[in-house]
């Protein structure tokens, strides 16, 4: 079954790009054939204007690194060992290391900061030690394109920061050219320097996260019945279409007041798309403004979003809100 028309896309040295679609828009078989795991239906994939069919076996491990989501039953052998299978292309059939190759090895132990656990189990580790591990064995494979499936997939929030930072910074540091699919809309937004846009039957499309938000790409890609992504915050939210109260002040305290009007069916905004605003002087000193002669103020945020609720019939005539919000 073909998913997408012919595809154009590109990835640059000293970047990390992140791969976004929906469940069923084809990024995890994308990835198996841009790394040559499975044939292409049509079209060519060139690495350095050169065909990925050209490419032996060996070339292609040399050039290209893969990290799967599957979880890998490696669990008797140490994060040594584990890291020198990366060296597997430049060992030849005995897989010897020379002192070239365990430098390498040590090297990018320590580029993922494992150097302490180098001697240590697989099955001793946490789950973000053991992805980090998985990625020091690319590393050790010295391929400048490196191509990974929901690597963040099993981590916990901190894990998950972790693991992105250190990608963006082994992009950046080392000047590969880093691929990775994520459902993890948020930090691909903060942490990559460019994002593929993948959805089932519509032309994918790239460029910086900033770029395709502004342009209204987001919403045409993850808007659904029930779901909206609200450009103001980076962020997909439940419900209906929210009505918009503008935010402004100290942009700490404006934040988490713009996290709690859209958890409460509101829209923060920080343009004049409404009469209503709110004033954050700081986290205990907050005014609502209904409009330019109502003042409400508020010593919280729980106490602000009360009154906004206690008065929301108010809020909307005086900002002639449609009956849609």
């Amino acid at each position: 079954m073909i998913l997408h028309d012919p595809l154009q896309l590109q990835l640059f040295s000293g970047e990390l790009t992140g791969l976004l679609g929906l469940n069923g828009s084809g990024k995890s078989t994308l990835l198996r054939t841009l790394c040559g795991f499975q044939p292409a239906l049509g079209g060519n994939i060139r690495i350095k204007n050169r065909l990925l069919s050209d490419y032996s076996h060996t070339e292609l491990s040399q050039i290209t690194g893969v990290v799967l989501t599957e979880k890998t039953n490696v669990g008797g052998m140490t994060v040594n060992e584990l890291v020198s299978l990366g060296r597997h292309p430049y060992t030849g059939f005995f897989g010897v290391l020379k002192a070239e190759d365990k430098r390498i090895v040590a090297e990018s132990i320590e580029a993922v900061g494992m150097t302490r656990k180098a001697g240590c189990s697989m099955s001793e580790l946490s789950d973000g030690e053991r992805q980090k591990a998985m990625i020091a064995k690319v590393l050790a494979q010295q391929c400048p394109i490196i191509l990974l499936d929901e690597p963040t997939a099993y981590l916990d929030v901190t894990s998950r920061i972790e693991t992105m930072s250190l990608l963006h910074r082994l992009a950046t540091e080392q000047q590969k050219a880093i691929l990775l699919s994520t459902h993890d809309l948020e930090f691909a937004i903060q942490m990559c320097d460019c994002l593929w846009l993948l959805g089932e039957k519509r032309p994918a499309l790239r460029g910086t996260p900033e770029d395709l938000i502004l342009s209204g790409a987001f919403e045409t890609f993850f808007n659904r019945k029930d779901v909206t992504f609200e450009p103001s915050t980076g962020k997909l939210t439940a419900g209906k279409p929210a009505f918009p109260i503008v935010v402004e002040g100290d942009s700490v305290t404006a934040h988490w007041v713009g996290n709690a009007l859209i958890r409460n069916g509101y829209r923060p905004s920080s343009h004049n798309e409404s009469n209503s605003r709110i004033h954050c002087h700081s986290p205990n000193h907050l005014s609502l403004f209904f409009s330019e002669a109502i003042e409400k103020k508020a010593s919280s945020i729980s106490e602000l979003i009360a009154i906004i609720i206690m008065y929301k019939d108010e809020i909307r005539r005086i900002n002639k809100c449609p009956a849609n919000l």
